[in-house]
């Protein structure tokens, strides 16, 4: 069997050639366009949100994603098909020809009143590209985007110009400066940052005045947290981002 084991919530496969499988996954319920729904909002924004997640929890790590899975607890017509129509546009925003890594299946034998939706994605990666405890003593750790969440995403829409998308994980990467980065979920910024820490063996210490609620759930990863050096901040500061960002504290 090959070595296998859990980072966070992701799972690694080591494969020949120091080559690693990471897998990644989320889920959704009660969000949609069915009569039974909580929050309304149209099936491709489902779509798109459902595997914005597990996709820049991918891309964060390094690994160019091979494979996205859909598990739609829907029909495919005419809903499951707006929620796939809302996955192509997520995966084709992020560089990825979703005709070479989207598959999946939806629910043809019962018919549904609330929506369910389930998302896998598969990423390759060589050794020496992982971003997995890479974060080192003294960075300083950056949010890009606001923690939002429920109707507040709803209202907000897919491209909503406030929360993170994987494009901005392409643009970090390209800097060559980030030493790792983590996307924020419903445990909330201040969760992710102690999980970041404790994945590179360190400690994170909040600064005094932080604006961003640090405990409110961060929903479909709109924002994303960033370790980079102490010195790279005011290269940071020139650069023109696609959201808000602001330093919230340090690794020690």
């Amino acid at each position: 069997m090959p070595d296998t084991w859990r980072v966070r919530d992701l799972s690694l496969v080591a494969l020949p050639g120091e080559m690693f499988l990471v897998t990644s996954c989320d889920s959704l319920g009660a969000i949609g366009a069915k009569e039974l729904d909580v929050v309304k909002v149209t099936g491709e924004f489902v779509g798109r949100g459902i595997t914005r997640v597990p996709l820049m929890e991918i891309l964060a790590t390094g690994a160019e994603p091979v494979a996205v899975y859909n598990t739609l607890a829907v029909e495919m017509t005419p809903y499951g098909e707006e929620i796939i129509r809302g996955m192509t546009a997520e995966i084709a925003g992020a560089g990825i020809d979703p005709g070479l890594v989207l598959n999946g299946s939806t629910e043809e034998n019962v018919p549904t009143r609330q929506t369910g939706v389930g998302v896998v994605v598969l990423g390759l990666a060589a050794k020496k590209d992982l971003l997995l405890g890479t974060a080192v003593r003294d960075d300083l750790i950056v949010v890009f985007g606001l923690p939002k969440v429920g109707h507040e995403v709803a209202e907000g829409g897919p491209d909503d110009p406030e929360v993170a998308h994987p494009s901005l994980i392409r643009d970090l990467m390209q800097k060559g400066y980030v030493h790792e980065l983590l996307p924020v979920g419903s445990k909330g910024i201040l969760y992710e940052c102690g999980e970041l820490a404790r994945t590179a063996r360190l400690y994170f210490q909040l600064q005094a005045g932080v604006t961003l609620d640090v405990h409110k759930s961060a929903g479909p990863a709109t924002c994303l947290l960033a370790a980079i050096p102490r010195e790279v901040l005011p290269v940071l500061q020139k650069e023109k981002w696609q959201v808000p960002w602001q330093v919230i504290g340090s690794l020690d």
